[in-house]
């Protein structure tokens, strides 16, 4: 099933990395919530099993856990890993965000 949300290598190796280390683990899952300063979050996290109505998106070692409620909001986005000079860590590319704050995680539509 196509899902519009994707995932970059760079994301899939950290993926796989940090799922061998999280006891009980098999996915990282992936959603949109309602709050932060712009209205929405994306909020990350483990799982030990898929929910009933998730979609699992599989690259690599990765298996990332979408809620049908959540994957609206990431049509046509990619997580990606990006280390830089003031640290690594996962950044949503959304074409649906009008908005972000400068932390990443918030966003409006």
């Amino acid at each position: 099933m196509e899902t519009g949300f994707s995932v970059s290598d760079a994301a899939a190796t950290r993926i796989g990395e940090l799922i061998a280390t999280e006891p009980g683990a098999t996915l990282f899952r992936v959603a949109v919530n309602g709050g932060g300063c712009s209205g929405f979050q994306y909020e990350f996290g483990f799982a030990q099993a898929a929910e009933e109505d998730d979609i699992i998106i599989q690259k690599g070692p990765a298996k990332v856990a979408v809620d049908q409620v959540s994957l609206p909001f990431l049509a046509g986005a990619e997580i990606d890993w990006v280390e830089d000079l003031i640290g690594s860590s996962f950044k949503i590319r959304n074409p649906n965000a009008k908005s972000s704050c400068g932390c990443g995680i918030s966003f409006s539509v």
